[in-house]
């Protein structure tokens, strides 16, 4: 079947980062904004990680948006969503102090241009736990715009998260392929490989590879952006 589209994910894919050393900037960062406000650092980073773990979980009863906000309002009280205007304004501020510790790749501009003129749909499917501003801001980060994709994933246009197959099939639905027309671009093992249990074609971009569980890769199509671009021109 012919390949229509083209997934691929961001953070260690199209933009090249340790994600770890990501983190830990990000979390700093939001720590610094939100301290005249009261929050405790440690205590904000572990509520942090308990709203991620509730977007990962949903089931797809309400977006990823309200899953976060519903678990950090139940531990610092309905009180708290005032703060988020302001938790909205780091996005679009301070967070983009984090660009200095990511990478940076001509070969993302690139692989999306050849997917363009191969007439296919490149779509972003960056696991969608941060808000539009901030998933905005990483794909300049990575020399790209967001309207080069006919979509990009946030919490808020998401009602599941990797590694939940259905997470890529309500990207599927929402651009009308079929699963089998399409193919996912990703360098983490466990939550971009999954796809293969849905029915698409995988390539693991190994530049920034995430292999927790050290699973054999020699089954994949994989290798860095020349052999993806050779990849490409056999779809």
């Amino acid at each position: 079947m012919e390949i229509k589209a083209i997934l691929f994910d961001l953070d260690g894919t199209l933009l090249p980062m340790d994600q770890e050393e990501f983190t830990k900037t990000y979390f700093k960062l939001l720590a610094a904004r939100l301290a005249p406000l009261g929050y405790e650092p440690k205590k904000l980073v572990d509520s942090i990680w308990a709203g991620t773990a509730a977007m990962v979980k949903n089931d797809g009863s309400c977006t990823n948006e309200e899953a976060f906000w519903h678990v950090f309002a139940q531990i610092y009280g309905q009180d708290a969503m005032k703060d988020k205007p302001c938790i909205d304004a780091f996005y679009s501020e301070e967070f983009s102090k984090a660009k200095a510790v990511c990478g940076f790749t001509p070969a993302a501009r690139e692989v999306i241009d050849a997917v363009k003129e191969k007439g296919k749909m490149p779509v972003l499917a960056t696991n969608p736990i941060f808000p539009s501003v901030a998933t905005e801001n990483r794909i300049h980060w990575a020399g790209l715009n967001p309207e080069d994709f006919v979509r990009f994933t946030t919490y808020e246009n998401c009602s599941h998260c990797k590694p939940n197959p259905k997470y890529y099939i309500d990207i599927v639905d929402r651009i009308g392929c079929k699963p089998e027309e399409c193919l996912m671009v990703g360098n983490d093992v466990k939550e971009d490989m999954v796809v293969e249990t849905v029915g698409m074609k995988v390539f693991l971009l190994t530049d920034c590879m995430i292999n927790k569980e050290n699973r054999d890769i020699s089954a994949w199509a994989h290798g860095g952006f020349r052999e993806l671009m050779e990849y490409l021109k056999t779809i």
